[in-house]
């Protein structure tokens, strides 16, 4: 993703690539397993865009070596932007060497085209789109990348998409109405908002996509909330997908810096320590961290309802959520004055993350967009990228994060993860365009099927 608002830098840490960057490896790779059972292809050639730590490589490795039989001549290319480089994913890479083969490429996702040596069986990307949509020309880059794919793709293969679940309106655009309280979110919303909707790459830029926010029945603007009154907003629900994904992201953000006195563990076993794993109820298992300017009495609170473990403590999860999210306004205070480590923290995760657009689509929208523009590709034979079989779009519910948003939010919007298997289906294949018509059926509008069907029957 060319261009100076790309933050390879901030990127490109080691406490990012190898670790907040670094998990969910079986999820971002279970669809690529899927598209290896139905390829049936000897020495498959499977590309990753944007490996970053290598938690699929890694999981990948791992399956394709306890398979039966052993699938030992798999050839997996990974493309990275230049100067991404990790500890962890070279581990990966040696890992997938000894069931296979595996090369690194540097270079942008838009360059797929000229970058891969020879046609793909399966290409995977995780938040591939969402990085595209942000640093690589909003829309247009998009939809360019999406006409690249079939190109690069073999007639019948593969491109296994994994991104931010967006929400269940048919338009991000859809006006709703949500109500902030909690003194912590209200601070973020003045301190996130303003500087989201001037500098964020985000589609929100029409007179009907204004956001008005209420307090005491007042209609103010974000930069003029106040903490001590809930607050009646109402906007696209796209921009409230935005606010919330936003604040999950800098709380753990936060979290991992150290800076409210403990640092937990987000990542491993000890992160997945359920009570309850169906409801999101989990234990927390963390390590204080030497902070000055936190009070003793909040410090002390914590310690006070946690258990020693180990060499670590371990608490609740609800009752963590709820003593760090007092700190976390603390911080916010301290950050939006411009003082020091907080201050810092802040500003870090706002250039790494504060204008990204994580949900630019809806799943309607995203189906037919990929659809239609892949049609467009520049190729003899035309091929058309659609799932053709309804497992092929599935859901997967952050149930730890939803528990904490149904006790912060009155209405919150479902955190999840949406997963796509596509197709690349010759568009002479009536019997797999016929499938892939009905799987859309199950999540598209009439309109956008209508759109898919022209552009597939344009020219005949």
């Amino acid at each position: 993703m060319p261009g100076s608002t790309f933050t390879t830098a901030l990127k490109t840490a080691a406490t990012y690539i190898d670790v907040a960057a670094n998990a969910h490896g079986e999820e971002k790779a279970h669809l690529v397993l899927q598209a290896l059972k139905r390829a049936h292809q000897a020495s498959p050639h499977l590309v990753e865009v944007g490996p970053g730590g290598g938690s699929a490589v890694a999981y990948l490795a791992a399956q394709l070596s306890a398979a039966q039989p052993p699938v030992d001549d798999a050839r997996l290319t990974l493309v990275e932007v230049p100067g991404v480089t990790s500890a962890s994913l070279d581990q990966a890479v040696d890992a997938f060497n000894r069931v296979g083969t595996c090369r690194l490429l540097t270079g942008f996702a838009q360059d797929i085209g000229t970058l891969l040596p020879e046609l793909a069986d399966v290409i995977s990307a995780s938040a591939l789109l969402h990085e595209v949509y942000s640093y690589g020309g909003g829309y247009a880059g998009l939809h360019s990348m999406i006409r690249t794919l079939p190109t690069v793709l073999k007639p019948g293969g593969m491109f296994a998409y994994r991104d931010v679940y967006a929400v269940k309106s048919r338009s991000l655009h859809d006006r709703t109405q949500q109500t902030y309280t909690a003194r912590s979110w209200l601070r973020f919303l003045r301190m996130f908002l303003p500087q989201y909707l001037d500098e964020g790459m985000h589609p929100y830029h029409s007179a009907s996509d204004l956001v008005v926010l209420r307090q005491d029945s007042r209609i103010v603007r974000p930069e003029e909330l106040t903490e001590g009154t809930s607050v009646v907003a109402s906007a696209p629900v796209g921009i409230f997908r935005e606010v919330q994904r936003h604040y999950i992201t800098l709380r753990d953000h936060i979290w991992r810096s150290g800076v409210l006195g403990v640092s937990p563990y987000l990542e491993g076993p000890l992160s997945g320590d359920w009570i309850d794993a169906r409801s999101g109820h989990k234990r927390v298992h963390y390590v204080p961290t030497d902070t000055d300017w936190l009070p003793a009495s909040q410090k002390a609170m914590l310690l006070a309802l946690s258990e020693p473990y180990m060499d670590h403590h371990t608490v609740d999860g609800d009752i963590f959520d709820e003593c760090t999210d007092i700190a976390l306004n603390a911080f916010l205070d301290r950050a939006e004055t411009g003082d020091g480590e907080c201050a810092e923290v802040w500003r870090s995760w706002v250039t790494r993350e504060g204008r990204e657009t994580y949900a630019y689509m809806t799943l309607d929208s995203l189906l037919a967009a990929v659809a239609v523009h892949s049609t467009e590709a520049a190729q003899e034979q035309r091929t058309v990228l659609m799932p053709v079989r309804l497992a092929d779009v599935m859901r997967r519910d952050r149930a730890y994060y939803n528990r904490y948003l149904r006790r912060a939010l009155p209405n919150p919007l479902k955190d999840a993860k949406q997963m796509v298997l596509f197709a690349n289906v010759p568009v002479t294949d009536t019997d797999s365009l016929g499938d892939g018509m009905h799987c859309l059926q199950q999540w598209c509008s009439k309109g956008s099927l209508a759109r898919v069907y022209a552009a597939i029957n344009q020219g005949g």
